[in-house]
This record gives C-alpha cells, structure tokens and sequence, in this order.
C-alpha cells in the first residue's frame, strides 16, 4: 500500500509517498480502506519530534480516517454491529496516513447518514475530543450554573474549535470564542457562537465578563495554556472549569491556588492518544447516542477548510502551521489523490 512517512522530523517536505506493507488487524481491530484521512495539530507535533506514538501505535501520522471494513476480530467490542463492506469512521493512535489502517473496533463508528467519507474523516479525533473534555471533564451543563450553562472556546476557528462550538451550542449552551482575525472570529459566530472576540484586538476576559454581567463563563475549552491560564481562570464564574488540552501558548503557568479555593474552580486537562481503547470505546457509544443524532438532523456539520490529495500532505501540514484554515484539513485517498 502507499502511505506518507515522516521521514525525518523537520519540516512538512519531510513527510513523503513511500510504498509500505498492509498492516494487519489484531485481536479486537479491523482492516480499514481508507477512502480519507483527517489532518490534525498533533500530526505536525509528532512530525516535528515532539509527540511520539504510543507503544505499539503504527509510527505513521494520522489519528483518525474514513473508509470501507475490510476484514478483522468483528466479535470483540462489537457495539454497532458492524460487519465487513460497512463504511466507518475511526479513531487511531497512528497510522491514518495511508490506504489501508488498522483500528479497534471499539473506536469505528459507522458514517452517519448523508455524510461523505471526506465528511466523516473530519469527525473523530474533534468529536472523541471535545466530548471528552468539554463534557466528560468539562461537565457542561452539570455545574453550578445549571443545565444552560456558558462555554468559553480558545481558538474558535480551529477544528476543535468549530466542533466545540457548534456542540454546545446545539446542546442548548451560551458559547463565547476567540480567534485571530476578524473573518474567523464571523465564522465562529455564524456556528453559534453568541460573541467571538478577536484576542489581537481585545481583552477575552474583559467581553467575557461584559457579556455575562460580570459572572464569567462557566466551562473554557483552552489549547493555548502558558500565560492563557490566568487570564481563563480570571473570566471563570465561580464553580468554574477549565480545561487544558494543548500548550500551543506554553506548558508553565503561575496560578493563584487561594483563588482556586476561594472560588471553588477546577483546572483540569487530558490526552487522547494514549488513553485505553475500552475508554475510546465507551466515548465512541456515548457519541453514537448523543452527537451522531444531530449530525444526521444537520444540528451539527463538519467545517472543512480544503481536501487535498493524499500525496500532498505535505501542502496540509503547511497550511495548518500557517494558521489561515478555518476548521479542517483532509487528505483524500480517492480519484487520483494517491498517485
């Protein structure tokens, strides 16, 4: 099969077409034709040597894909009833970035209704992520501010962004987000976000607080981390909860630990990639249950920048590190995108 390697850490050119054995499904996986691969921030890190696979993960870019079951251990954790020929979408820890992955089977979902497989590519590693954390961790909606509660996204326009808005937003939440210019920051808000600040510009906890009446915002969804969180925990409401999930800003930080008390706030964070599978798993019913009913009903679509050809990674990596995309990158393996 073909695949793009990373061939050194360096810059996106590193990543290159190489010819590559099928890889083969073991207990509890299946074999995977991928149709489409998504792109995603964590690929430039490990592309750049810095976020190496887990143990046993294929050292292959790319964490999540869609395709066509091909065969595999279809008895084990089998919650949707999937068989051979079915088009799914999969969450990997490595290994997205060719024709054919392998995945456990608790991490494949069928491809919701209507959608492409460009479409369904864009869906896992956001969806599994934002449920995660914005949700799971996050609590949204438990909180001290009751079922509507109010949601604070760093880096509105990027795909985890996009999806965290729309999420919470169709879930019935206030949602506030930042983004870099003014074009994003519209975008942000034509997904639902009630106000989306340019951080360029203005203060994010001064229109927070302006917005709420000065109460806060009860869960921040932050990639940035560094000197972000001080400010995140400024703008919480009491009770608040902020959730880390990336250091694009930085990984230390100095934080008022009276405050945290005082204010009764959490400061929490997560991973993805090296979690158990029986824990993808379980997010993967959650989201069947939850999200993929308002992906069908058109509550909530995957926003996708541009599709380029597989051979073109390399392009991808380059306008993701650019920062100019507006929700997804994806890699089509289709109509010639692997020649």
């Amino acid at each position: 099969m073909q695949a793009i390697e990373i061939t050194r850490f360096g810059a996106p050119d590193v990543l290159q077409p190489v010819q590559r054995p099928m890889p083969q499904p073991g207990p509890g996986e299946v074999l995977i034709e991928v149709a489409a691969s998504g792109v995603n921030r964590p690929d430039v890190f490990q592309r750049r040597g810095h976020y190496a696979p887990p143990p046993g993960a294929s050292d292959l870019p790319g964490l999540e894909v869609a395709g066509t079951l091909v065969e595999g251990d279809f008895g084990t954790d089998n919650a949707f009833g999937l068989k051979p020929g079915d088009a799914v979408c999969a969450l990997l820890a490595g290994g997205g970035y060719a024709e054919y992955a392998v995945a456990p089977l608790a991490q494949c979902l069928p491809v919701p209704a209507g959608f492409s497989m460009i479409e369904a590519a864009a869906l896992p590693e956001n969806f599994f992520t934002v449920w995660s954390n914005v949700f799971v961790r996050g609590q949204l909606g438990q909180g001290e501010g009751g079922p509507h509660e109010s949601l604070l996204v760093q880096g509105g326009s990027s795909g985890i962004g996009v999806t965290a808005i729309q999420l919470a937003h169709a879930l019935g939440h206030r949602v506030f987000a930042t983004a870099g210019n003014a074009e994003k920051c519209a975008a942000c808000e034509k997904l639902g976000a009630e106000r989306a600040v340019n951080y360029r510009e203005e203060d994010f906890v001064a229109a927070v607080k302006h917005a709420t009446a000065g109460r806060g915002v009860d869960v921040i969804l932050d990639m940035v981390a560094g000197d972000y969180i001080p400010r995140d925990i400024e703008a919480l409401a009491d009770g608040g909860r902020l959730v880390v999930i990336a250091t694009l800003g930085g990984a230390k930080a100095e934080i008022d630990a009276g405050t945290l008390m005082r204010r009764r706030l959490t400061l929490t964070g997560s991973t993805l990639r090296g979690r158990p599978v029986a824990f993808k798993g379980a997010l993967a019913r959650q989201l069947h249950a939850q999200v993929w009913p308002l992906l069908e009903a058109g509550k909530v679509r995957p926003v996708i920048h541009a599709v380029l050809p597989a051979r073109e990674a390399a392009r991808a990596h380059a306008l993701m590190e650019s920062s100019e995309h507006i929700g997804k990158l994806v890699l089509s393996w289709q109509e010639g995108g692997n020649g």
